[in-house]
Formats: C-alpha cells, sequence, structure tokens
C-alpha cells in the first residue's frame, strides 16, 4: 500500500515550522561564540540598534530561564546544565546572546554587529585530554561470567583500539521553532520528535504550569534522534515570545545545524575476544570512552553512547563472560546526542570486526565462524552477558538466507578471479541486533528519570462516519499516517481514505514520550490497535439494535455493519455514529454516548529486532574511492504492518549507515575550530554511491507485544557500518592494512600497491 500522506508532500503542501506565520510576529538569530572556551566579558550592542528592523538584544543575565538539567539516578553520574545563553560558552558555536528583529534578514544584520569581548580560555577537544584532567561525566562498569577464566583457557585472544569520528543526524529540515505567548498560556510550533517531553522542560525552565504550556509538532522534516532533544535555542524562543507578548521565530540554519546542534558517535573502544580453536567465543573485554562535548544532553544524558554500545556489544553471539566499562568525558565540542543507532552502532561494528579478526587468525571463513556462534532459535528467551534479554529471533536462518541470497560461494570464487585481474575487491558479512519497543522499565532501569516511556492514542468515529487519531508519538518521515490508517481502516472496517491521523499536539492528543529508539510500530500496536479493538464491539452493539440482530452476528467491513450471511441488512458506520451522539434515552442504558477510546501504553520491552548485512565492495587503488556492488540485507522485525515502508526505512537507514562508514565527519581541530562547517566540506552519500539492494524478510514475532510486532526503524544504520567495513578489511587485508576506525577515509586507502598475484 502506497503512504497516503505523499501526494501531500509531494504537491509541495506540507506544513513545516517555518511555514508558520503569525501576526505581529518576530524572528530571532544567536549571537554565537567564536572560541570553544571562553568567559563573556562585555556584550556591546550599540551599534546594532540602527539597523532598520532591529528590536532588542538580550545576554545571558536578561532572560528568566531556569537551568535544565537532565537527571540520571544511581552512581557513576556528573550532573550538567546546558544553559540558554552562555556566560561561559564551553564549544565553538555556542550561543552567548540573542538578538530579536521584524524579519530574518534584519536578525541576521544585527547579530553581524553585535561586539563581544571574550575572555578565551585553555580548551580540552581530545579524548585523552579529558581523562587526564578526569573530567568524566558518567562511569559504569558490569561483570558477568568466568571472564578471566574464559581468557586464561582460550586458544587465542585478540585485541583491538577501535574509534569512530564525530557525525551529525543532519535532517533535511533543520531545527525550528515558533512560540506564541497569549497573556496566559504559551504555544510553541516545533520541528521536534517528542513534544511531550518539550512540553514539560519548556514549563520547568520557564516556570509554568504544564496545563498552560501547549506544543504542536507539524510535519517534520527528519529528526534521526536529533530532534528528540530539548536545545537552548528552544528554550529562548519561548521565552523571548513570554518577554515581548509577541510570536518569535527561529530557524536554524545549515551552518548552526553543523556547528552547534548535538553531534554523535565519537568514541574510542578498547576490545578484547577470548576464542577456542574451533572459533567459537568464550569470552569479552570492552572500555568504552566517549567524547560527550560540553555538556550532557536534554534528556538522555551522555551516558547513552557509551551504555548502548558496551551493553549491546555482545551482539547474538553465545558469548559465556563479558566485562565492560562505560565511560563518557567532558571536551570543548558540541554536547553528544542521540543519532540513528546510537551506541548500537559501534557495538555492532566493534564486535564484527573482532569475529572477522577471529576467523582471519584461525584461517576459518568468517561465515562459518558467526555459524560456530549465532544463537539458535530454541534458545530464546536468551540472556546476553551484558544482561540483556533477548526476546526471539532466528539468526542462524536469517545467516544462510541471506548467503543464498547473495550466492556466497559464487561472490568468493568472483572475488579470487578480481584479485587475480588485480582488481581489490572484498566482502563483508554483519548480523547485529538491536532493541526497540522499549517502555519505562527500560529507562527506569538506566536510571533515566526524564523520558516516561509511556506512549498513548485516542481514536474517535465522528458522526459523519469519518474516523481521527491523535497520538503522542508524531511522524518525522516513518509513514505513521498510512499505518495507523491503515490498522485503523483494518479493525473498524471504514475504507482508509475515511481515516485521518492528526498531527501530534499536547493541547489535543494524550501525553506520551515520542518517537524515537525504533518505538513506533510498537506504539501503534499497544495503543490505536487497542482502542480500536475497545471501539468495535460498542460500534456491533450499537449497529445491532439499529438492525435488531445480535451484537455477534454483526460484521463490520467497507463502512458498513451487516447481519452475518444477509449483507442487504446492513447500516453505514454514518448512521451507527449518528445513533452514538444521539440523546441517551435512544442509545438505552446500557451504552454510553460517543465512540472514542484513549488508550495508555507502557511496552513491556524491550524486543529484540535484528538482521544479517552482506555488502560486496571494490576498490579503486588509485584514488581509495569504495563502490559497493552488491548489498543484501535478510531481517526480523516480527509481522510486518506495511512491507513498502519498512523496506523504506532500511533504504533511509543503509544509505546513512553507508555515509557513516566512508564519508561523513565532523572535524575539529585541535584548538577546537569547527573545520566542516558547510555541506562542501561534510561529505553526505549521494545517489551514485549507493547500490541496488536486496532484501528478504523474517518474522519471529514479539512474544510480549501486541501483533508480536518489533520495531526497526535504525536496524540499517547499525548494519551497514560494521558490513561496509568488514568488506574494506576484506578488500584490502592482502596490503597488510588494519581497518579499525570509521569512516574509513579515501585517503587512508589510495596509492595503495596494486595485487600481485603471489599474494592471492
Amino acid at each position: 500500500m502506497k503512504r497516503v500522506e505523499d501526494p501531500r508532500l509531494l504537491r509541495g503542501q506540507g506544513r513545516y515550522v517555518d511555514d508558520i506565520v503569525l501576526p505581529r510576529m518576530l524572528h530571532a538569530a544567536f549571537v554565537r561564540s567564536p572560541h570553544p572556551h571562553a568567559a563573556v566579558q562585555r556584550i556591546d550592542a550599540v551599534t546594532a540598534r540602527d539597523i532598520t528592523g532591529a528590536i532588542a538584544v538580550f545576554g545571558p543575565a536578561d532572560l528568566a530561564i531556569a537551568d535544565l538539567a537532565p537527571r540520571v539516578s544511581g552512581g557513576g553520574f556528573t550532573p550538567t546544565a546546558w544553559p540558554a545563553l552562555a556566560r561561559e560558552p564551553r564549544f565553538c558555536g555556542e550561543a552567548v546572546a540573542v538578538v530579536v528583529a521584524t524579519s530574518a534578514c534584519a536578525a541576521a544584520d544585527v547579530v553581524e554587529r553585535i561586539g563581544v569581548d571574550y575572555d578565551v580560555r585553555p580548551a580540552c577537544t581530545t579524548l585523552d585530554e579529558a581523562l587526564r584532567a578526569d573530567a568524566v561525566l558518567f562511569r559504569r562498569t558490569q561483570r558477568r561470567g568466568d571472564v578471566e577464566g574464559a581468557f586464561d583457557h582460550a586458544h587465542l585472544v585478540v585485541r583491538e583500539t577501535f574509534s569512530h569520528g564525530r557525525l551529525t543526524a543532519l535532517p533535511l529540515e533543520p531545527r525550528g521553532v515558533v512560540a506564541d505567548w497569549d497573556g496566559e498560556a504559551l504555544t510553541v510550533w516545533a520541528s521536534t520528535q517528542t513534544p511531550s517531553i518539550m512540553r514539560r522542560a519548556l514549563a520547568t525552565a520557564l516556570e509554568l504550569p504544564q496545563a498552560r504550556v501547549r506544543v504542536i509538532a507539524p510535519d517534520v522534516g527528519g529528526g534521526f534522534g536529533l530532534k528528540m532533544h530539548v536545545f537552548p535555542e528552544d528554550l529562548v524562543v519561548a521565552a523571548l515570545a513570554r518577554r515581548l507578548g509577541r510570536p518569535v521565530k527561529w530557524i536554524e540554519t545549515r551552518r548552526e545545524n553543523l556547528a552547534a546542534a548535538a553531534q554523535a558517535r565519537e568514541q574510542r573502544v578498547e576490545a578484547e575476544v577470548a576464542a577456542a580453536a574451533d572459533g567459537r567465543l568464550l569470552g569479552l573485554k570492552s572500555r568504552v570512552v566517549s567524547d560527550a562535548g560540553a555538556y550532557h544532553i536534554y534528556p538522555l544524558t551522555a551516558m547513552l553512547e557509551p551504555l548502548g554500545t558496551a551493553s549491546i556489544l555482545p551482539g547474538p553471539y553465545l558469548t559465556a563472560a563479558y566485562a565492560w566499562e562505560a565511560i563518557a568525558v567532558a571536551t570543548h565540542k558540541p554536547p553528544l546526542g542521540a543519532y540513528r543507532g546510537v551506541g548500537m552502532t559501534m557495538g555492532a561494528f566493534v564486535m564484527e570486526r573482532l569475529v572477522d579478526l577471529v576467523a582471519t587468525r584461525l584461517g576459518l571463513d568468517p561465515a562459518e565462524v558467526r555459524r560456530r556462534n549465532l544463537i539458535p532459535r530454541e534458545s530464546y528467551p536468551h540472556v546476553s552477558p551484558s544482561g540483556l534479554r533477548y526476546d526471539s529471533g532466528d539468526f542462524p536462518k536469517a545467516l544462510e538466507q541471506a548467503l543464498a541470497a547473495v550466492d556466497y560461494d559464487g561472490l568468493r570464487h568472483a572475488q579470487r578471479e578480481a584479485r587475480v585481474q588485480g582488481r581489490a575487491v572484498g566482502i563483508g558479512i554483519a548480523c547485529y541486533t538491536e532493541y526497540t519497543g522499549m517502555g519505562s522499565e527500560v529507562f527506569r532501569g538506566r536510571g533515566m528519570d526524564d523520558v516516561s516511556g509511556v506512549e498513548a492514542a485516542s481514536v474517535r468515529v465522528e458522526p459523519d462516519g469519518g474516523v481521527r487519531c491523535a497520538t503522542s508519538f508524531p511522524s518525522q518521515g516513518q509513514g505513521h499516517a498510512t499505518t495507523i490508517a491503515q490498522v485503523v481502516a483494518d479493525r473498524l472496517g471504514v475504507p482508509l481514505e475515511r481515516v485521518r491521523v492528526e498531527p501530534a499536539d499536547t493541547g489535543v492528543a494524550p501525553l506520551g514520550s515520542g518517537t524515537f529508539g525504533s518505538r513506533g510500530a510498537v506504539s501503534i500496536g499497544g495503543t490505536v490497535t487497542v482502542a480500536t479493538e475497545r471501539l468495535r464491539p460498542k460500534i456491533q452493539a450499537l449497529a445491532a439494535r439499529l438492525l435488531e440482530a445480535s451484537a455477534s452476528d454483526v460484521v463490520l467491513e467497507d463502512g458498513r455493519a451487516h447481519v452475518r450471511g444477509f449483507p442487504q441488512r446492513a447500516v453505514t458506520l454514518a448512521e451507527i455514529a449518528r445513533a452514538a451522539y444521539a440523546p441517551p434515552a435512544a442509545l438505552g442504558p446500557e451504552l454510553e454516548p460517543g465512540l472514542e477510546a484513549t488508550v495508555y501504553f507502557d511496552p513491556p520491552g524491550p524486543t529484540f529486532s535484528g538482521a544479517v548485512h552482506i555488502a560486496m565492495v571494490e576498490l579503486d587503488i588509485e584514488s581509495g574511492r569504495v563502490t559497493i556492488p552488491r548489498y543484501v540485507v535478510v531481517e526480523d522485525c516480527g509481522p510486518l504492518v506495511n512491507p513498502t515502508i519498512v523496506e523504506g526505512q532500511i533504504h533511509g537507514a543503509v544509505v546513512q549507515g553507508i555515509g557513516e562508514a566512508l564519508l561523513e565527519r565532523v572535524v575539529h581541530d585541535a584548538a577546537g575550530q569547527l573545520l566542516t562547517g558547510t555541506l562542501m566540506d561534510y561529505a553526505l552519500p549521494k545517489a551514485g554511491d549507493v547500490p541496488m539492494f536486496e532484501i528478504g524478510h523474517l518474522e519471529t514475532p514479539a512474544p510480549a507485544m501486541p501483533g508480536g510486532i518489533k520495531g526497526m526503524g535504525e536496524g540499517g544504520t547499525i548494519g551497514a557500518p560494521a558490513a561496509v567495513a568488514n568488506a574494506v578489511a576484506d578488500a584490502v587485508a592482502p596490503f597488510g592494512l588494519a581497518i579499525t576506525a570509521l569512516p574509513i577515509a579515501a585517503e587512508s586507502l589510495a596509492r595503495l600497491p596494486r595485487y600481485s598475484p603471489r599474494k592471492v
């Protein structure tokens, strides 16, 4: 089924934050520090006031905004608050002042005229500097099983250090917010994944009752985790609207997005694996250190990246013992936040490289080592050595399906022939599992107090027979309007076009957490599905009264209710709905008026999805450019609600994963200055970089989830970097070049000597 929201978006009829225009609206722009660490001595706005359209300039002491400090209960956590406007900026690009003008252009001109005197201070820009300074924001350790025994009795121990550079989510639509204060209440339109979390944060920072704050998420042009955070700019714009009594808009520029929004991934992992002579994995050790940037980010904190990597690192393998340490340290860079596959991408990269290194050193095929270690289907539920309870899966079957799809033996033969011809061809396999559909138990277990984990939906049948659905979890392109409409249409027997999915709006929709962490499909299953199932018996009871039949004999389909076996005895849903909103006396004492249900759902997860990726790459030895002629994915996300949307999610995520593996880098120099401030410098994958995907599906249902549904939105980004890295490592193996860092820069691969047949 095609996505129902696409025609409107393709015609240019989408309504994004920048499309919101209100009477008397003002525009904000931010003055940002050119230094990674400094103290603001003086802000001079005298000459800026001469610019036509200039309204006001505000510094750190001028707006009443309470600190927003995310919390984590338990030990090993050092709190910080990212200030709304910084007196002591701690990264290059942090906002130190805000200007307000009658147009966005005038606001930008005012910014250029603001003079700021700084006391420049030393900057800490590397993991090693931060560790030496003991700038630790988070530290946690765990040990399970006989780790030392596993290593003492191992036939082989592989030790390696892996690293990942910084990158950014870079949604097509940058961040943006419009705020309006009517004297009593605040209304905010925001490009956000988490309207309920933003509502609570705004109320806290501005010291308002939550009932007086409303957050609306219109169309959102991509999020990928970036837009689940609440940023200082969001708080400042809301405070400006309240202070000035006029609507205020701020739309992020691309340079601001690259310099001052949350970034992701920068991490180093020191890892060891113990293996038996036959390639069985006996034990693991890891020390994960993340460059968290200057502050904890609201609401997730800096713990998410290192903790996610450490906990998922054992992957879908039978490993008896594991010891890990997860650390986040502060540097003078933008804060590290969520990005598609947060933590899990690095965990999969490290584990899959370790498995390939074990295979190489034991002289075994990488596929065979995986066969000997993958968790068999009959072993589920399986508790990993990091303590995660994997609920379901069948990785041996997925591996065999992927190997067959790519013709693995034939591909290896073609590789040998290519090497004889002097071509650098490599094949990489990656198996990963990802936690999805997390609920409150997961967030409380991590000590995260600012994310509830609960979601909700309201479904209402209107008097004309149409159906409206409002949810707490907005869409950023995942196709919620389609999948929700499919569920409603299927359960209530109405045509798809009669179902309307409303934009997320805390003023009219039930409250929840938001859309992140591959929770959308699981949330739909637990809220929308249950709400429609609650409505269905009432619709049947009303129809039975109108048809003078038994409710058990009423069938709902095609917008009608008819008596089973007698399709001519029917009433329309509109007739049923009119009866539902009739005076109570007409309904009888057993039926309440109305046709509406609201359901709150706390997912009992996590539930675990997974996939096998196989990539074939070819390296141009002169330029270092990597091309990908073949790419196969076999994934398992439980029953598919809409296969087209699932495959679209895989396509997009794998493309992001390829960019992460080969191209994308946020680079700061040793002094903390950003060197990749435009899209001329920050390289994204283009259409020519992307292979044709071959996708297969498995369906092992999640035992505890409604409909057996699992999440899958992040999986491609988790598996692709590991598969591509293994393939590149395979291609350069005859040269003795190690692949231990992402991204794999073309310059590091260029001008290698040509293959010699003697080395094949």
